[in-house]
């Protein structure tokens, strides 16, 4: 069974009310109880009835709301943490020329109408990085590639403190990232 993890150091995060933090902390639970629920549920269906056909499909849907999650809240941190010389940077700038030119494009992708996230992946095969969008949980994901930085952008995440103003967010996620949790993921 998989364990909620603690990410209540992120109370006080600048940019991010308690309230909103506790709601979100409380959605994301919801993921791990309902993805534990679905582990449980498989062990005693038939597995080629249509209930196992919808309760599969639902489990990537609960599966990628919990992991999304979690790496949304941990590449997050107090005061932010700048993105070092290393590898990282150097692929961004490989890439888009320089991490002002990869910002543009991956806040402006998280400004779009819609719901989701936006990821910084990495395709470790080609070596090669790619802002995506996720609609949903569920589709949108590069396969084989590693999400480096998620940004929800789900209403959940930024409504309750911003309301419409999503741009505002978006300044204070970028604010808030922890690069070195990034970069530990390439």
């Amino acid at each position: 069974m998989y364990e909620p993890k603690d990410f209540s150091h992120l109370l006080g995060l600048q940019g991010f009310s308690d309230t909103l933090l506790n709601n979100h902390f409380t959605l994301y639970q919801g993921y791990v109880k309902n993805t534990n629920a679905l582990i449980e549920k498989f062990k005693s269906i038939d597995p080629a009835s249509a209930e196992a056909a919808e309760l599969h499909r639902r489990f990537g849907w609960e599966w990628n709301g919990m992991r999304l999650h979690e790496l949304y809240f941990g590449n997050m941190v107090k005061g932010g943490v700048n993105l070092s010389e290393r590898i990282l940077k150097q692929k961004i700038d490989a890439t888009w020329g320089s991490v002002e030119n990869w910002q543009k494009e991956f806040t402006s992708m998280a400004a779009m109408r819609g719901i989701g996230w936006v990821i910084l992946a990495h395709d470790k095969r080609e070596g090669k990085l790619f802002n995506v969008w996720i609609n949903e949980h569920d589709a949108g994901h590069l396969a084989g590639a590693t999400p480096l930085l998620v940004m929800d952008v789900f209403e959940h995440a930024f409504m309750v403190d911003y309301g419409l103003k999503r741009a505002d967010y978006i300044n204070a996620f970028m604010a808030s990232i922890d690069w070195h949790a990034v970069e530990e993921r390439i």
